[in-house]
């Protein structure tokens, strides 16, 4: 029976080593290794693994969505695991619709990510009890979040009004016109119901949009 082959990537040496040394115990081998998203999409290519093992947030906040996003547009079946010491509900949503397999959190034990790689392999999904109850509320009620409402030139206006920053200092760091950082910002007010600057300021400490 041949291994199963998985792609890991985190930008922490001492995670990815940690993984590596864990799955060859379980009989899984380690296609490659990557600790960028540039790089996860070119080893992925290279490789083609049977299941990538993905850390959410690395790099930047959203590196690994976008990782994930590069990989399924190139490749429709590719199995992902979001694994990530957060488990936040838009990180899960999101995560979820890109469409990872499975999320698990590196607090839980070593078996729980193995079982989790096997399963998606096998072309099934696996969520643990408590993240499916969370994405089955999400679906229910919606998502309000500005992670999941907004696109990501949307998202990076928002944390820069967020942080109090003029519309100059926007329009100079997006090198954008100011009329388009006007209807931008239109659009963020509008899918938000925020009525102002001060309103989209407490959605963002709400939400934890602007924590590291």
């Amino acid at each position: 029976m041949t291994a199963l082959r998985v792609l890991i990537v985190d930008d922490h040496i001492a995670v990815t080593e940690g993984l590596t040394s864990l799955l060859r115990k379980h009989g899984i081998e380690i296609a490659a290794v990557a600790s960028s998203g540039e790089e996860a999409v070119r080893k992925f290519d290279e490789c083609l693994p049977d299941v990538v093992v993905l850390d959410v947030q690395f790099e930047t906040e959203s590196a690994g969505l976008q990782a994930a996003t590069e990989i399924l547009s190139r490749h429709p079946q590719a199995a992902i695991v979001f694994y990530s010491q957060f488990d936040q509900d838009e990180l899960i949503h999101r995560a979820y619709s890109l469409g990872g397999m499975g999320f698990v959190t590196k607090e839980k034990p070593a078996q729980v990510l193995v079982e989790a790689i096997r399963k998606v392999a096998s072309g099934q999904p696996h969520f643990l009890p408590e993240i499916s109850e969370r994405l089955a509320l999400l679906s229910t009620r919606g998502d309000p979040s500005p992670q999941a409402k907004l696109d990501e030139r949307e998202m990076r206006v928002f944390k820069m009004i967020a942080r109090n920053m003029t519309n100059r200092q926007i329009v100079e760091e997006m090198k954008l016109s100011a009329k388009t950082i006007s209807l931008i910002t239109q659009s963020i007010k509008s899918k938000l119901n925020a009525h102002n600057n001060g309103d989209l300021i407490l959605l963002a400490f709400k939400y934890k949009v602007l924590e590291p």
